[in-house]
């Protein structure tokens, strides 16, 4: 499985139209941050937009015809979605040999937290058959944001995602550590405790851990002991100290703070805690989107990112409407790999 910041082909993306997720203007605002991402996206590579139909589609060409969008370099396909988390059920391409490959894993919505979730679960076969590309199914359920690889076999995840009964019960640690092993090309796999309090995923490493090149990651910590991540932050780091990776080097580590920011009784599950987290930041060809929500520390991460990413702009989105509903910017993309998009 390829790192990240290796070269695409395009980013997928599902437009917001789910009501239950963000209601009334929250939804506006949010499809405006889908519009400033979609703008920074296109000029360094195709967007492929899922819209679920004809109505949601109309909407999209007029608010994308008014932003300076080149509408040629976004392709439009009117399927059928249920949400926005093209991370977690989207495509997960593997290099083989002189080719790559979609591994079509299971999805049900983090432990059957969202339903219906059925659409959502065809995507990859759609993609595949759509692009003639192969397709492999390992039979296991897996989110892409419970995953993070370095591209040269070294995967970081997260024991309260992968190991939780409400994924793969009938699987045990050494039978799913071979199974990543077997379709992604792992050699070593480097298991965290815990996620982000208020993270209905359980706990997506995406969220809390980053590769930032092949031996370096940034991860999240948390400035106040007092705070419900303090304790389960400072564990991963402790976890992140003591790796040595396969080839024999030790593991560097950066940090960034969580940022500021709670909404008690106003998200969607009524929880107080939302996983905002600088973690959650997309890598393309050319640019890397980083989400913002706390001006307290957002200069901080703008800066870490510029300093290990120099080839690529790195641009700060606000975020806090996407966080809303529990998705930040790289939940909500999905990179493709060696497929001639059309755009």
């Amino acid at each position: 499985m390829p790192a990240e910041w290796h070269r695409h082909s395009a980013t997928q993306l599902h437009w917001p139209s789910n009501k239950e997720i963000w209601s009334g203007e929250r939804l506006e605002r949010v499809e405006e941050v889908y519009c400033r991402i979609i703008e920074e996206l296109h000029f360094y590579e195709p967007v492929h937009l899922f819209v679920e139909n004809l109505e949601v589609r109309n909407r999209v060409m007029q608010k994308l015809s008014l932003k300076p969008v080149e509408l040629d370099r976004i392709v439009i396909h009117q399927q059928k979605i249920n949400t926005v988390w093209a991370r977690d059920y989207g495509p997960v391409f593997v290099i083989k040999g002189d080719s790559y490959v979609i591994t079509d894993w299971e999805y049900n919505a983090w432990g059957e937290k969202y339903t219906p979730w059925e659409n959502d679960n065809t995507l990859p076969s759609f993609i595949a058959n759509k692009f003639n590309i192969k397709r492999v199914e390992p039979g296991m359920i897996l989110e892409g944001g419970s995953i993070e690889v370095n591209g040269s076999g070294v995967l970081l995840t997260t024991e309260s995602v992968l190991l939780n009964e409400n994924r793969n019960p009938k699987l045990s640690q050494s039978e799913i550590e071979n199974i990543l092993k077997e379709y992604l090309g792992i050699d070593q796999i480097i298991w965290l405790k815990q996620g982000l309090a208020g993270d209905i995923t359980d706990g997506h490493v995406d969220n809390i851990t980053r590769w930032l090149n092949e031996d370096t990651v940034v991860t999240m910590v948390c400035e106040d002991p007092d705070d419900i991540n303090y304790e389960r932050l400072q564990e991963n780091l402790e976890i992140l100290r003591s790796v040595k990776l396969k080839n024999g080097r030790n593991l560097h580590i950066e940090t960034l703070p969580l940022p500021k920011i709670s909404m008690e009784g106003i998200i969607t599950d009524d929880t107080k805690y939302v996983p905002a987290s600088y973690a959650s930041y997309y890598i393309a060809n050319g640019v890397v989107i980083v989400p913002l929500y706390d001006q307290q520390y957002d200069k901080k991460a703008l800066k870490l990112f510029r300093t290990y990413y120099k080839g690529r702009k790195v641009i700060g989105i606000p975020s806090q409407d996407l966080v809303w509903g529990h998705a930040s910017i790289h939940g909500i993309t999905q990179q493709w790999y060696g497929i001639n998009t059309g755009a």
